[in-house]
């Protein structure tokens, strides 16, 4: 059983100032971070997940802009894997679930932004190939949502999506 790290798009635009700040960006990162060298520290796998969008209406996370670049406070050193995504999902179209499998990973921790989005839809699909998955909800942020002229808290999004995940696709830590 081999575990890695999956850190899901700690990119500079969910930063303050971003093209897309989220909540408690900077908290979720500096947790992130911890686990990161963690990891590093016991030679385990991380993999960094940077999400560049194609399509011509994006906002967020354009390509060769400073907002896609991964954030400085989870920067992949030398050797590790940056596997870039187009999608919510990091597994869909891209070379993750091969190099995972390369490494005989069985266990992933999962961590980044935006949970109600690109964490939730990594995790699920995770879960679907068999992986036995672990969410840190303290390395983990989101924004607030707006649905039918409602304003659902960003806590609230958390708290919501990582309930959901809990027991069925993940363990939540």
């Amino acid at each position: 059983m081999t575990k890695a790290l999956l850190i899901v798009d700690i990119q500079n635009d969910y930063f303050p100032g971003g093209a897309m700040e989220l909540v408690c960006s900077e908290a979720a990162s500096a947790h992130a971070a911890k686990i990161q060298s963690d990891f590093r520290s016991q030679g385990l796998p991380v993999f960094n997940i940077q999400h560049i969008a194609k399509s011509v209406s994006a906002t967020f996370f354009l390509p060769n802009t400073f907002g896609a670049e991964i954030h400085e406070s989870v920067k992949p050193i030398a050797g590790e894997a940056v596997i870039v995504k187009h999608t919510p999902n990091s597994f869909r179209e891209t070379g993750l679930l091969e190099k995972l499998k390369s490494l005989d990973v069985t266990n992933l921790v999962i961590v980044g932004m935006m949970t109600h989005m690109c964490i939730d839809s990594t995790v699920r699909a995770a879960s679907d190939f068999g992986f036995e998955v672990t969410v840190t909800a303290a390395a983990c942020a989101t924004k607030n949502l707006e649905f039918a002229g409602r304003t659902t808290a960003a806590a609230d999004v958390q708290t919501a999506f990582l309930s959901a995940l809990d027991g069925s696709f993940a363990t939540v830590v």
